[in-house]
């Protein structure tokens, strides 16, 4: 019966810890992704109020960037659901 519990305890500090990195991936992903859209609108628009005439140029480029900053953080959503899901540091303990 010990060696139950203690497997068991096991599986639900691996199940704690991963929600913990699970948060920070999710929370400090989204908190760099807000930052970085916010400054580079900010200098978007500095520029566009500096030079008009390049504002086009500069815009397609604001949003591909804007996309590529999205697209990082949605990998990291991505890869942290894939721990939430399906847990490989769980089949270390089936052996």
């Amino acid at each position: 019966m010990d060696q139950v519990a203690a497997h068991i305890v096991q599986i639900a500090q691996i199940q704690g810890f991963t929600a913990i990195a699970l948060g920070l991936i999710i929370g400090l992903g989204a908190l760099g992704a807000c930052i970085g859209i916010g400054v580079m609108g900010s200098k978007f628009l500095e520029a566009a109020a500096r030079q008009p005439e390049l504002m086009p140029l500069l815009q397609g480029r604001m949003f591909l960037l804007a996309g590529l900053i999205d697209a990082a953080f949605l990998i990291g959503v991505a890869l942290a659901m894939y721990f939430a899901v399906a847990n490989p540091l769980l089949s270390s303990l089936a052996g």
